[in-house]
C-alpha cells in the first residue's frame, strides 16, 4: 500500500523548517549560508537531502495557498484572464479592475491579502528555486549514494526548479537565472532571456525524465515522479516549438505509464453539504475532485497531487468562501423588496430550515473572485443550444448551481422557499394594490459579486469541524487538517495531457487529431457535441471547462500565445502572430495585441468601458500586462548591474544587456561585484 509523502517525511518536514535557507525579505536574491547551522554538514547526509526535497514538495502548496479567506493567491493568475475577474467591490481604492493603470513596477502588486498575490508569486518562486538549488549544490557531496539514487535526487530537484522557472518566466518574462547557492552576496545579476531559460528547463527535465523513477516504482505519493517530469517537459517542448517532441512524449505518457482517465464513480463518497436542500447524484467528476480521492489508490488519473490534509503542514484552503458567490447579503432583494432574503442560518437558529440549508451546500461565499460570462455561459453553448448534459455544467446532477436554483430562506419573506430571481418576473403589489416592485426590476445591486453560478463539484470541500458544530454559520472550505478538512489538489492529472497533445497536434496542422484528443475529455464528461476539427480557441475553452482552478490560467494563455506565434497558426478569428512582436505591444485599444489580450477583450468585459455594479468599475488591461512588471525593489537591490524591465512598463530599455544563453548566465554566477 502506497503512503503519502507527507506522512513518510513528517520528521524531515520539521527538520527542514528549522534548517531552511534564509528568506528573501530584503532582496529576491538574498542568501544566508552563514546562519546558525553549517549547511555543508546539514546537507552532507541523505536525510538532509530528504529534508530539502520535502520543503520543495511542501512549496507547491505555499505558492497557491496562504490561509486567506478573501482572495486566494491562486486567484491572481485568473483575475487577468478570460475565465475570471476580481470581484471584491468593497475594496475601495484597492479594487483590482484597471490593471492597465494600477499595476506598475512600484505599485499595485501585493504580497497577498485582499488585492492580489503578484509579489508573493515573485518571492515564493525564488524561495522554491533556492530549496531546489540546495539539493543540487550538495547532492554530489553526500557519501554512500549509488548513481541511480543520486541522479534521482538531482532529477527531482531539477523538476522543482523547472516548475518554478516555468511559471516565473511566463509571468515575469526575462528574469535572472539562479542555479546554485551563492557563497557570498551577489548583486550584479543580469536578466536571462525567457527563450534561454526554457532551453535550460528542457535540458534539466530531459535528465529528470531519464532518472526519476516512475510512480509505479515508488512506495509513496506526493514526491516527484517520472510522469510529472514528462508533463512539465511536454509544456516546455511546446514553448520551444518542439511540437513533435511534445506530441510523442504526451503519447508515451498516455499509453505507457499505467494512467487512465477515470470514467466511473470511485473512492470515498462525499455527498453534498445537505442533500435535502441540494442533492448531488454521485458521478465520476464529483468523485474526481474530492480531496480524499485525489490521492486514492483507485485514482489512475492523478499524475502528481498537492497534499494538504494533515496537521503538521496544513494550510487553510477556503475555496467556498473566497470563490463562492456572495449569495447571503443585503444587495440581493426578493420580489417584494425585502433585502437579504437568503441568509446563512446556523442549525441552532429558529429560522433554520433543513430544506433551505444553502449555507452547508454552497458555503459562506463572499465573492471576492468571480467567474466570467464566457466561462459561465458561452463555452457551454453550441449552435445556439446550451449543453446541460455535460457533467461539468450539469445542474440536475448537482455539479453546477445557478443563482436561480437557490431558494429564498428568510421566513418573513412571502417568497420564502421560492427560487431566486435576478429580475422581478411580475409586478408585486401590496395589500392595497400599490405596485411595490415593478416587473423587470433588477433585484441585485451588485451583480459582479453577488450573482454568478457555482461549479460546485470543483469548489465544495467538506468542513468537518463546522459540520460538527451546529452553531456554525461559516462553512468556508478546508479549515483544519487531519480528520477535519481535506484540501488536496492536483498539480498534474492526465486530462491535461490529452489537451497538451491536442495543442501539439494543432500547431503541426493536425486539427483532426487535436479534435480527437479534445473529444476524449468531452466524452468522459458526457458532453453533447463532439468535434471533427478544432481551433486553438476550442482547445483553450476545453482547458477552461476541465482545468478551472487547476491550471495557472494567465501563464498558460501566455504560453499558448507564444506557441501560436512560433507555429504561425491562426487563432479562431483568423489572426496570426509575429514571433518578434507578440509580446512587444502596448495600449488598451482593441486592435492588435497577443492572443491573451484578444481573449480577455473579446470573451470578457475588459476594455469595454465603465460599468456600475454598486460601485463604478473599469475592468481594463494593457497589451503589455501580458507579463507582470519586474518589481522595482528587485531592480534597485541589484546595484551591480541592471535587470531588464518588461516592455511597456516604466524603466523598460530595449538596450539593457541580458544573457542570450543559459550557459552564459550560469558561468557568470560565480562572478561577484
Amino acid at each position: 500500500m502506497k503512503k503519502n509523502i507527507n506522512k513518510l517525511f513528517k520528521g524531515c518536514m520539521v527538520f527542514a523548517s528549522l534548517t531552511m535557507l534564509a528568506s528573501c525579505a530584503d532582496s529576491f536574491l538574498k542568501q544566508d549560508p552563514l546562519s546558525f547551522y553549517e549547511p555543508k554538514t546539514t546537507y552532507a547526509t541523505e536525510s538532509g537531502l530528504q529534508a530539502a526535497l520535502a520543503m520543495c514538495d511542501l512549496h507547491y502548496k505555499t505558492m497557491l495557498m496562504d490561509g486567506n479567506g478573501n482572495v486566494l493567491p491562486i486567484a491572481s493568475v485568473y483575475i487577468m484572464s478570460d475565465v475570471g475577474l476580481y470581484a471584491k467591490t468593497d475594496a475601495g481604492g484597492g479594487i483590482m479592475d484597471d490593471f492597465a493603470n494600477k499595476i506598475t513596477p512600484t505599485s499595485g502588486m501585493a504580497s497577498g491579502g485582499d488585492s492580489n498575490a503578484m509579489i508573493r508569486f515573485w518571492d515564493e518562486a525564488w524561495n522554491g528555486i533556492k530549496y531546489a538549488n540546495t539539493v543540487l549544490s550538495y547532492v554530489d557531496q553526500v557519501q554512500g549514494l549509488d548513481d541511480a539514487t543520486r541522479d534521482a535526487y538531482k532529477g527531482r530537484a531539477y523538476f522543482h526548479r523547472a516548475y518554478k522557472y516555468y511559471h516565473q518566466a511566463l509571468l515575469f518574462g526575462d528574469i535572472p537565472l539562479v542555479t546554485k547557492i551563492i557563497e557570498v552576496p551577489k548583486q550584479n545579476y543580469k536578466s536571462t532571456s525567457k527563450e534561454a531559460i526554457f532551453k535550460m528547463l528542457i535540458h534539466d527535465l530531459e535528465f529528470a525524465v531519464a532518472h526519476v523513477p516512475s510512480q509505479k516504482k515508488m512506495p509513496y505519493l506526493g514526491a516527484v515522479n517520472q510522469e510529472a517530469c514528462m508533463q512539465l517537459l511536454i509544456k516546455c517542448y511546446l514553448v520551444n516549438g518542439d511540437f513533435k517532441k511534445a506530441e510523442d512524449m504526451a503519447t508515451d505518457l498516455i499509453d505507457n505509464h499505467g494512467l487512465a482517465l477515470m470514467t466511473a464513480p470511485f473512492g470515498t463518497n462525499v455527498p453534498s453539504g445537505n442533500p435535502t436542500t441540494w442533492a448531488v447524484q454521485r458521478n465520476v467528476l464529483w468523485d474526481l475532485h474530492r480531496g480524499e480521492n485525489i490521492t486514492a489508490a483507485a485514482n489512475k488519473e492523478t499524475i502528481l497531487p498537492i497534499l494538504n490534509y494533515n496537521d503538521q503542514n496544513f494550510t487553510q484552503y477556503l475555496t467556498m468562501r473566497a470563490l463562492g458567490v456572495h449569495w447571503s447579503n443585503g444587495d440581493i432583494m426578493d420580489p417584494s423588496g425585502i433585502g437579504s432574503p437568503t441568509y446563512n442560518w446556523a442549525r441552532t437558529q429558529a429560522e433554520y430550515n433543513p430544506q433551505l440549508d444553502w449555507l452547508r451546500v454552497l458555503g459562506r461565499g463572499i465573492g471576492c473572485f468571480r467567474t466570467s460570462y464566457h466561462y459561465n455561459k458561452t463555452i457551454w453553448k453550441y449552435d445556439g443550444e446550451v449543453d446541460t448534459q455535460d457533467m461539468r455544467h450539469n445542474r440536475s446532477m448537482g455539479n453546477w448551481v445557478e443563482m436561480e436554483d437557490i431558494k429564498y430562506n428568510r421566513p418573513n419573506s412571502s417568497f420564502n422557499g421560492k427560487n431566486m430571481q435576478l429580475y422581478a418576473t411580475n409586478d408585486y403589489k401590496d395589500a392595497s394594490g400599490k405596485v411595490i416592485v415593478a416587473k423587470g426590476t433588477l433585484l441585485c445591486k451588485d451583480t459582479i459579486r453577488s450573482w454568478f453560478p457555482i461549479p460546485l463539484y470543483k469548489m465544495y470541500i467538506l468542513d468537518v469541524a463546522a459540520e460538527e458544530n451546529k452553531g456554525a454559520n461559516q462553512f468556508n472550505g478546508a479549515t483544519k487538517g487531519t480528520y477535519c478538512s481535506n484540501g488536496n489538489m492536483y498539480l498534474f492529472r492526465l486530462a491535461e495531457t490529452y489537451l497538451l497533445r491536442a495543442e501539439a497536434r494543432f500547431y503541426q496542422g493536425n486539427a483532426t487529431g487535436a479534435a480527437q484528443d479534445v473529444n476524449v475529455i468531452r466524452s468522459r464528461a458526457n458532453a453533447k457535441k463532439m468535434f471533427t476539427t478544432v481551433t486553438i480557441g476550442d482547445i483553450c475553452d476545453e482547458r477552461a471547462r476541465e482545468l478551472y482552478m487547476e491550471e495557472w490560467r494567465q501563464p498558460e494563455l501566455t504560453r499558448i500565445s507564444w506557441c501560436l506565434a512560433k507555429s504561425g497558426k491562426a487563432d479562431e478569428w483568423g489572426n496570426t502572430y509575429d514571433v518578434n512582436t507578440w509580446d512587444k505591444q502596448s495600449g488598451t485599444d482593441l486592435n492588435g495585441g497577443s492572443y491573451w489580450f484578444k481573449r480577455l477583450t473579446r470573451y470578457s468585459i475588459f476594455n469595454h468601458g465603465t460599468i456600475l455594479s454598486k460601485v463604478n468599475l473599469n475592468y481594463q488591461v494593457d497589451k503589455h500586462n501580458l507579463f507582470w512588471p519586474i518589481p522595482n525593489s528587485a531592480i534597485t537591490a541589484n546595484i551591480g548591474a541592471k535587470l531588464s524591465q518588461n516592455y511597456g512598463y516604466d524603466g523598460y530599455d530595449a538596450s539593457t544587456p541580458k544573457w542570450a544563453t543559459w550557459e552564459e548566465a550560469v558561468a557568470d554566477e560565480d562572478k561577484t561585484n
